[in-house]
Order: C-alpha cells, then sequence, then structure tokens
C-alpha cells in the first residue's frame, strides 16, 4: 500500500566543491558571479520572461534546503522565471559607466531566500536605443565556466557543448590523478611548496560597498603580444595585474616588488552547474618593463602548470567546509596575508550572440570583493575582444583609476602621470 499524499521530490546532497563556495560566502557582500549582456536593442521585463521561461536549465530551477548537518538542492515546486526577472531603467546619462552603477547594486545584492539563487534584470533607457540583461547567480550554483555554460543556454538558436577548461597554446595539460590516493598525494605536494607572502599593503577591512568598472581590448593584438614573449594571453592578463596593483600599492605608499594573485583554475564539467574550480596563487612582479614583467609571469606559470593545479582541494575543501561551520572561516579570510588579489579569465564565444532576436554586441563579467581583498579582476573574452572588470570596494580602491590603468596595461600604451 502506497503511503498517502505526493511523494516529495528528491533532494541532491550538496556536491562538496558547492559547498565550499557556500562556506566562502562570510561576507560582507553575497558571494555571486554574474555578466551583463549589452543588447543592440531594448529587451523589457515581460520579454525576457517569456524567452526565458523554457530555456532555465534544471541546475536554476532547484533550491537549496537542509539536510540533516547540511544542505541539499531540491526542485522548486513553485518554480516561476517571472519571480527571478525584473526591470530597471538606467539613469543618466545611460552610458557604460552608468550601466556598470546599475549592474553593481544589482550584483551586491543578497539574492532572496526559499528560491533558487538567481535573477535577471532588464535595463531599459540606455544610449543609442540599446538594452541590457544582469543576470547574476550565487556562487553556490556555478563557477565561471559553469555560469558560462548556463549563460550560453539562455541565448537564442542551440546551445552550444559546455566549455573546456582551456590549455595554454604549447603547453600540454597536466596528467590528471585518478584515483583518491593520488590526488590526496597531489594535494599534500601542492599544499607543502614554499608560497610567497602576500604584499598586504591594499589588505583591509572591506565597507560592504561595491563599485564595478571596465576595460577591453582586442583579442588577436594582445595574444601576438604574448606569444612574441613566449607567453599566453592568460600571462598577459596576469602580467596587467600586477603592472595595476603595483602602481595602486605605490600610490598608497606600499611599493612592493611583486603581488601575489590567485588565479582560478576550472576544469571541463559534463552539465551546466556546479563549481569545479581550483586556485593557482602565482607571484607576479608589479615592476620593470612589461615585456620583462611577461616573461617573469610566463615562466611561473609554466612551472605551475607543470604540477597538479588545484589539487589542494582535497584537502582545503574539508578543512574549509569545517571552518565555516564553526565561523571561524569568516575570521580566517578577513585577516589573511596569503592573496593580494583574485583574478579569473574565461574563454567565450568566438562570435556574438543573440537573446530574443537582438544582438549580444558585449558580455562583461562581473567580480565581487570579499574577506580583506578590495579589488578583483574578472575577465572574458567574447567575440574578438577581451573584456576585464575590475570589482572594487570604493572605500579602499577607485575602481574607474584601476580599470584605466589596466587598459594601459593591456593595450601597451603608456601610463598617464599624475
Amino acid at each position: 500500500m502506497g503511503r498517502p499524499g505526493a511523494r516529495r521530490a528528491r533532494a541532491d546532497r550538496l556536491r562538496a566543491d558547492d559547498a565550499v563556495q557556500l562556506a566562502f560566502d562570510v561576507g560582507p557582500l553575497p558571494f555571486h558571479i554574474g555578466a551583463v549582456l549589452v543588447l543592440d536593442r531594448e529587451l523589457d521585463a515581460a520579454g525576457l520572461a517569456a524567452v526565458l521561461r523554457d530555456r532555465v536549465p534544471p541546475g536554476l530551477r532547484r533550491r537549496l534546503v537542509r539536510a540533516g548537518a547540511g544542505r541539499a538542492w531540491r526542485p522548486d515546486a513553485a518554480f516561476d522565471v517571472a519571480r527571478h526577472v525584473t526591470e530597471r531603467a538606467c539613469p543618466a546619462p545611460g552610458d557604460d559607466r552608468a550601466l556598470l552603477r546599475v549592474a553593481a547594486d544589482v550584483h551586491a545584492k543578497p539574492l532572496p531566500g526559499g528560491r533558487p539563487p538567481w535573477r535577471a534584470v532588464a535595463v531599459t533607457g540606455l544610449t543609442g536605443g540599446r538594452g541590457a540583461v544582469v543576470l547574476v547567480l550565487h556562487h553556490v550554483v556555478a563557477d565561471g565556466l559553469g555560469g558560462l555554460a548556463t549563460l550560453a543556454a539562455l541565448l537564442d538558436g542551440d546551445p552550444p557543448a559546455a566549455p573546456a577548461a582551456p590549455t595554454a597554446p604549447g603547453r600540454a595539460a597536466p596528467e590528471r590523478t585518478s584515483t583518491a590516493a593520488g590526488r590526496l598525494r597531489a594535494a599534500a605536494v601542492e599544499l607543502g611548496r614554499s608560497r610567497p607572502r602576500a604584499a598586504g599593503g591594499l589588505l583591509g577591512p572591506l565597507s560592504g560597498r561595491l563599485a564595478l568598472a571596465s576595460a577591453g581590448v582586442p583579442l588577436a593584438p594582445l595574444r601576438d603580444r604574448a606569444r612574441a614573449h613566449g607567453a599566453t594571453v592568460n600571462d598577459a592578463l596576469l602580467a596587467a595585474v600586477g603592472g595595476v596593483m603595483g602602481a595602486l600599492l605605490a600610490r598608497r605608499g606600499a611599493p612592493a616588488a611583486h603581488v601575489v594573485v590567485s588565479v582560478a583554475v576550472g576544469a571541463a564539467r559534463a552539465q551546466a552547474t556546479g563549481n569545479r574550480v581550483g586556485v593557482m596563487p602565482v607571484a607576479v612582479p608589479t615592476g620593470g618593463d612589461r615585456g620583462g614583467r611577461l616573461r617573469a609571469v610566463a615562466a611561473a606559470t609554466a612551472a605551475r602548470r607543470a604540477g597538479e593545479r588545484g589539487a589542494s582541494r582535497a584537502i582545503a575543501g574539508p578543512v574549509f567546509r569545517a571552518l565555516g561551520a564553526t565561523g571561524l572561516l569568516r575570521v580566517l579570510v578577513r585577516r589573511q596575508r596569503m592573496v593580494d588579489t583574485f583574478c579569473s579569465n574565461l574563454r567565450g564565444p568566438a562570435e556574438e550572440g543573440r537573446l530574443a532576436g537582438r544582438r549580444v554586441t558585449d558580455v562583461v563579467p562581473l567580480g565581487t570583493v570579499s574577506g580583506n581583498v578590495p579589488a578583483t579582476f574578472t575577465a572574458l573574452s567574447y567575440a574578438g575582444r577581451l573584456t576585464v572588470t575590475v570589482a572594487a570596494d570604493p572605500a579602499a580602491v577607485d575602481a574607474d583609476e584601476a580599470a584605466a590603468l589596466l587598459a594601459a596595461e593591456l593595450a601597451d600604451e603608456p601610463v598617464a602621470a599624475d
């Protein structure tokens, strides 16, 4: 005899890597990822909801629930895409900077509980009759690669295959250990490596506010310049970040020869949602000529790639989850002296996409700040252009200034004197 009533939807316990991202949501800002899709024509909330209604993948139709001492995903029986889609008018003058101010406000607001953790905001009132969509996900839903695959599923046409984690040209991907014992051995080796200490001159308490600014350059010239120095686009980005951080530190009266950049290292996946990301701390020089700095970064990343990138997750993941459960992780990340900034770089589509029949002319990645790190860098290549967004705590770092410095570094232009 069957049990009375309808069977409750099955809950899937949170994967270990996803639980780590939830543990790192220690404030003062929510731990979100996201993107701004710039459209050639306006799109209102009703039109956006109508387009997304049949495209939202299963990973965005489930909510977090308690499951014993942990958390689990359960399909949202009351899912309605209209609850996740809103509309905002961009304030005057309706340019790209004004759009990023709207995006910062949307990105910094906590997502409502009790429903799938994402939102989409249609932005109207942009110059030239353009429109935009600000898409925000909690990091527990997906890492950068997963977020990119989710974004692809929402666009017009058949969604492409999930993006693969890029391998630098001319360098073989490191062999992955497949056994638990092998992963633990690799993790022990990685954790045992000597690591440079962060410069620390910008680290400090965060105000809970967020500012965003972006810099963009054509991808092909940057790639060619990097290859001329035996480097990759990732290396060029890191070298540029080193130059920016060096300038910011010098202006604060705390010059440093190098900064430690925590680089996100993703892995290919078979599904859009979920986290499979590790980190690779790299000591990046801040001074010297740009060519020499780029060659130094290329040598450093090549040495790190020779090992098992992100292997320390096998040990660090359970440790971070335990610290998060006790509240000690909040203290740790707000006092850490291991990294000066975070940087991620995603390889997006080589061709423009469309949403609701509108051209997606640009995709601007969104990052955030957390712990005691007041500035981070999030990059995305799209349709032949690399866009890098600086996320900053305005109480500590001027995002517009940092983006201007970054644009000069990426374009290999002189930096304007004060």
